[in-house]
């Protein structure tokens, strides 16, 4: 009988380094060729496989991309550099934070200490005060770039991360269903259909969930797919929902050429009627965005609606 403990460092396919490491197949391809890293060997199939020290490295240097470091720049160094270099940044950062943004530090020291209970009922406490517009534009805002900043140079561990949106999901969720629900209009204003979604190869949810809550707060009528929904599928629910606007949320991890192909198709098969509307950081929406497509920052939402309707009155 064979009492060997199983191995720890089996080989992870490249699905597997996509979904630990946030880095897509197609970008571990280009950098393979590109910067001769990763070094993937063959399964017996002849299918690539990367040992665990690889898979390390490469969360760090997502870590550092995400932080604004160039590829080029980080792939070679070795696994300790980059964690030097990663704990520089985090030095910074804690000072950035204690600067721009002192009062939140209370939040990340509470994630941090793992007291969730303590975490939400701070964070309901806020919206109560601030009302759910500036709560989602002031407060949850900055402190997701604080947290997103804390995961990159490794203050906050992967679990800390998800413990934090999971809890500031739930405050969100409850806070939209709270929200009153006109019957026809806003106010005596047109009401948009807002279908929100991510294309398939975007996992972040977050800023759909402070998009929705936005939209909300406006008055608008918000459909959520939740994230990575196959692009003929978002037509479809478009078209049985009778949406005037498909609303999605690209962040920094998602794939530049990915984004834009994804938008092509999705609006070669929406009617011209409907808009699509996109928001995130990625830099597709940097970089020339399609001119088919509105691209808004959350803080410039209710301008957009503002807008829309103004479009709809336009046409009657």
């Amino acid at each position: 009988m064979n009492t060997e403990a199983p191995s720890l460092t089996v080989p992870s396919t490249i699905s597997d380094v996509e979904r630990d490491t946030g880095v897509a197949k197609e970008t571990l391809r280009v950098w393979e060729r590109r910067y001769d890293f990763p070094q993937p060997l063959r399964d017996p199939f002849g299918e690539r496989v990367y040992p665990t020290e690889q898979v390390v490295k490469l969360r760090l240097v997502k870590r550092l991309i995400d932080l604004g470091f160039r590829p080029g720049k980080v792939i070679q160094y070795s696994p300790e550099e980059l964690q030097a270099l990663a704990e520089k940044v985090a030095d910074s950062g804690k000072a950035r934070a204690r600067t721009q943004h002192p009062e939140l530090q209370v939040y990340l020291d509470l994630c941090k200490s793992h007291q969730m209970d303590a975490l939400r009922r701070k964070l309901s406490q806020a919206l109560l005060v601030m009302g759910l517009k500036s709560f989602v534009i002031d407060l949850v805002t900055p402190l997701t770039v604080l947290v997103g900043d804390a995961w990159a140079s490794g203050r906050f561990a992967v679990f800390e991360e998800h413990l934090f949106a999971e809890s500031l999901q739930m405050v969100m969720r409850s806070a939209i269903f709270s929200v009153p629900q006109a019957n026809a209009s806003h106010n005596g204003a047109p009401r948009p259909r807002i279908l929100l979604t991510t294309l398939p190869q975007e996992r972040h949810g977050l800023g759909l969930l402070m998009a929705e809550a936005l939209f909300a707060a406006e008055g608008a009528h918000a459909i959520s797919l939740g994230i990575q929904t196959p692009v003929p599928d978002i037509a479809d629910a478009a078209s049985s929902l009778g949406a005037d606007i498909v609303a999605l949320s690209l962040s920094a991890s998602m794939n530049p050429r990915q984004a834009l192909d994804g938008l092509k198709e999705l609006r070669a098969r929406l009617p011209d009627s409907v808009e699509i509307w996109a928001g995130g950081s990625c830099s597709a929406l940097r970089k020339r965005p399609p001119a088919f497509i509105r691209v808004y920052h959350l803080p410039e939402i209710a301008g957009g609606i503002a807008d829309w309707r103004q479009r709809v009155r336009g046409q009657v």
